[in-house]
């Protein structure tokens, strides 16, 4: 005779399953994201202010609240952010120094016999003559012996920092390059006759990059000026210094910087974060377009001179 209560505990009454994680089915357990209810692992759940969410949860509320920017745009962090393209240029630089100091025998005087200082350093006539136009960037990168890239890798740890964490990484590099290209720009219209190189003018932009931001931030930009004013002093008193690719780069830098931080404001960008930074990079933009042509212009004007 059948027992209709065995049957029903055989049918229905044995252990259910217990619930999976969503993120990982091969694991059972008995815990939930109190946000959206689904089950979770303790490896996929996170403390809230009351119960605990799921990573997805965490994701999704950090992706709807506004994040702190500074006013180039860049996102504002807890922790201090290391400034790894600082540290990246520096290392360039030393590296280049390096390649030259090993091919000449010599770590003061690395421009004599040094296949790659040959042909980077920046001598205007030859760029006009070969076209050899890896000069106007590569000069940035070279220095004068041990002394010169020492001076201008501390200024660059001193002014590159701060200036990198307001612009951000990409802003700033960019800044930094279109300094190089402004330096190499004035100097083939003023100083055709003399070999450049050196990151001073990439320095010398982040220095007008840094007035700039002071002015934006309604502060003033007295301690970079006064900076500037004795470094232009050196310039012109000090043989053998560059003050055209000072002054190139100077301009380049704050232009660029300006474009970044004022175009948005003036262009009407309004408060939309993407229309801003857009905006900015468009005007950054112009400002490369103009430099460019400038350095287009001067090489028309070697030629005519040298008469190529």
């Amino acid at each position: 005779m059948t027992n209709p209560g065995w049957g029903s505990a055989a049918e229905g009454g044995g252990p259910q399953p217990q619930p999976r994680c969503v993120r990982h089915p091969d694991r059972p357990t008995l815990l939930a994201c109190s946000r959206c209810g689904r089950p979770a692992c303790p490896e996929c759940l996170r403390p809230a202010s009351v119960g605990q969410h799921c990573v997805d949860c965490v994701a999704a509320a950090e992706r709807s609240t506004p994040q702190a920017r500074t006013i180039a745009g860049a996102p504002v962090r807890s922790e201090r952010p290391s400034p790894i393209v600082t540290y990246v240029l520096i290392a360039l630089n030393v590296l280049v120094f390096g390649i030259t100091a090993a091919q000449s025998g010599s770590v003061m005087t690395n421009e004599q016999g040094s296949a790659l200082f040959l042909d980077w350093a920046l001598w205007p006539p030859i760029i006009a003559a070969h076209g050899e136009y890896i000069r106007i960037l590569g000069s940035g990168f070279l220095h004068f012996g041990l002394l010169h890239l020492a001076v201008n890798m501390f200024a660059l740890w001193v002014i590159g920092r701060d200036t990198e964490l307001v612009l951000g990484r990409a802003r700033y590099l960019s800044v930094y390059l279109v300094s190089i290209l402004g330096g190499s720009a004035a100097v083939m219209f003023m100083e055709t006759g003399a070999v450049t190189a050196g990151a001073s003018g990439a320095v010398f932009g982040l220095l007008g990059a840094q007035a700039v931001i002071l002015l934006r931030l309604r502060r003033s930009p007295a301690p970079v000026l006064t900076i500037v004013g004795l470094n232009v002093i050196i310039s012109i008193t000090v043989p053998g210094i560059s003050l055209w690719g000072h002054l190139g780069g100077l301009v380049a830098g704050a232009a660029a910087t300006a474009a970044l931080l004022y175009a948005p404001q003036y262009l009407g960008a309004g408060t939309d974060r993407d229309r801003i930074v857009r905006t900015g990079w468009i005007a950054l933009v112009a400002v490369v377009a103009v430099t460019l042509v400038a350095i287009v212009l001067a090489v028309v004007r070697l030629r005519d001179q040298l008469g190529v």
